[in-house]
């Protein structure tokens, strides 16, 4: 199986060839929007960031990832210097240059700013921050559910690096799509510390099972704005939610799964470590969801 897809795969746009920059309170084309080589975030994945969706002129739950950019901030040390205020400016300032009303999607990065020289202290981190918003015409075109493979990786423990970080620094996440790939899927399923499933490389995981809804506890994983909406709504529409620990065992046997994420919201999943999932197709919870979802970001 060498057909592999990505839960960020989006349809080609051509108008992304001329999107415009945001880089340090300057729009600049997308050639010219350039970070130096000292950069924090290029020298060590010191930095963090968001992404966010526009739907039908607005960003969706912008006020929560504004405030969990902030709290990542301030967990790693890192003043951005603006408020949450200007940075929403900046955001709709990109947003107005690049004409953009619906289906676009923004990647909001804050490093340590550039470095006197190449060394890992934060002290040498004297002209900062850097902050950079790039948006693009961006339309999900995911064909087929996706497939997983179980990686060796984990999401580690809190005082490693802990998973609710939303830092830079993925290279945990890159080798475990590596070794996903390598095995014939898509994307991988991470377990915990504790051998539980937790999340995939790049998105919050769910099953169904006999019409309830399971995800992890959220104790190792990036605790996802849609990954709570989904909760929420569940909560909101009488269907049986639970945040637990569970196996491998237990998921092989669910009657549905699907991912989570600010950019392709619910995306099904066929087969899991070669078992197929259900039917292999989307199955109704999920579709539920997706229009409740969808009903949610309209509204």
């Amino acid at each position: 199986m060498t057909d592999h897809i990505t839960t960020h795969q989006a349809e080609e746009d051509a108008r992304n060839d001329a999107i415009l920059i945001w880089l340090n309170g300057k729009l600049l084309p997308r050639a010219q929007a350039l970070v130096s080589v000292y950069d924090s975030g290029f020298m060590l994945g010191d930095g963090v960031w968001e992404g966010l969706r526009l739907y039908n002129g607005k960003w969706s739950f912008a006020e929560e990832h504004l405030d969990r950019l902030f709290e990542a901030a301030k967990a790693i040390d890192l003043d951005i210097g603006l408020t949450q205020e200007q940075l929403f400016s900046a955001l709709s300032e990109t947003q107005t240059a690049n004409e953009m009303t619906t289906d676009a999607h923004a990647r909001l990065m804050v490093t340590r700013g550039v470095k006197t020289r190449p060394f890992q202290h934060p002290s040498l981190s004297r002209s900062g921050p850097t902050i950079a918003i790039i948006m693009e015409h961006s339309r999900p075109k995911i064909p087929r559910p996706i497939r997983l493979a179980t990686v060796p990786h984990l999401r580690g423990l809190p005082m490693t690096q802990d998973p609710k970080l939303n830092s830079h620094s993925k290279l945990n996440c890159i080798l475990a799509c590596i070794a996903a790939e390598k095995a014939g899927a898509d994307e991988a399923l991470m377990l915990d510390v504790h051998g539980f499933v937790n999340t995939t490389n790049a998105c919050n995981f769910f099953i169904v099972k006999k019409g309830a809804v399971w995800t992890s506890t959220g104790d190792y994983c990036m605790n996802g704005i849609t990954r709570q909406k989904v909760i929420d709504l569940c909560r909101a529409n009488d269907i049986p939610v639970f945040e637990r620990n569970f196996s491998l065992v237990d998921t092989y046997s669910a009657d549905e799964a699907f991912l989570t994420g600010t950019f392709g919201a619910q995306t099904p999943v066929s087969q899991i470590d070669g078992r197929t999932i259900g039917s292999g197709e989307m199955g109704p919870v999920t579709t539920r969801l997706r229009a409740l979802y969808k009903a949610l970001v309209g509204a």
